[in-house]
C-alpha cells in the first residue's frame, strides 16, 4: 500500500513539473511592439523609431552602391570594379568552382551535374546576349537571384561575386576569342608554334 502512495506521489510530480515549469512566463512575454506597429506614445503613432541623429554605422556598412548592388544610377555598372589581374581572376575561378558549377558547368555553357539531373538548364554564358550585358548585370542576378537561380549574397561575399564576374569574362573570352584579340607580338609566337 505504501508503495502505490510513493508511486502515486512520483507520477503526480512528473505530470505536473512540466505545467508547473511553465507558469513564469516573464522572459517569454515581455512587452514590445513589433516593427511597424502603431504605438500611440509617439507623436508620429509609429513603433519603428529612426535612427538617432549623428549614429555612426558599424561594421558593415555597405554604402557604395556600384560595390555593393551593382547598380549604379539605376542602372547596372558596366565595368568590374575589381578589374580582371590575375589574384582577382583566380579567386573568381575558386568561387565559380564551388558555387556555380553545378548548374552552369566549369565551361560556362549551362550543362552541370544538377541539370543533367533534371534541374532548369540556365543560358549559357557564351550566349550573345550575355557577352553583351553589362558586369553589373552578373552581379545583380548572383546577389539577388533570376528566374530558377537563388541569391547567393548570403553565401558569397561582394568581392567574391565581383570576382567571379571576372571569371565568366574570361571564360566568355576563352570560348569566343578570334586571332584578332592575340596581341601582336604573341600572335607571331603562336604562327612560329606551327
Amino acid at each position: 500500500m505504501r508503495c502505490s502512495i510513493v508511486a502515486r506521489v512520483v507520477l503526480a510530480a512528473a505530470v505536473l513539473s512540466p505545467l508547473l515549469a511553465g507558469c513564469r512566463q516573464d522572459m517569454h512575454n515581455q512587452p514590445k511592439y513589433r516593427a511597424f506597429a502603431h504605438n500611440p506614445f509617439f507623436p508620429d503613432q509609429r513603433a519603428s523609431r529612426p535612427l538617432v541623429e549623428g549614429v555612426v554605422a558599424r561594421g558593415h556598412l555597405d554604402e557604395d552602391e556600384a560595390f555593393f548592388q551593382g547598380v549604379s544610377n539605376g542602372a547596372p555598372v558596366a565595368t568590374n570594379p575589381l578589374g580582371s589581374g590575375l589574384e582577382v581572376l583566380r579567386r573568381g575561378q575558386e568561387r565559380f568552382n564551388i558555387y556555380c558549377t553545378p548548374c552552369h558547368d566549369r565551361t560556362g555553357s549551362g550543362e552541370g551535374m544538377i541539370v543533367q539531373r533534371g534541374y532548369k538548364q540556365p543560358p549559357s554564358f557564351h550566349d550573345p546576349r550575355l557577352r553583351a550585358v553589362p558586369d553589373g548585370y552578373f552581379f545583380q542576378v548572383m546577389t539577388n537571384g533570376f528566374a530558377t537561380m537563388p541569391g547567393y549574397a548570403a553565401q558569397v561575399p561582394a568581392r567574391d561575386r565581383w570576382a567571379i564576374v571576372a571569371y565568366i569574362r574570361a571564360l566568355q573570352l576563352s570560348q569566343n576569342a578570334t586571332l584578332a584579340d592575340v596581341p601582336a607580338d604573341e600572335r607571331a609566337k603562336l604562327g612560329a608554334a606551327r
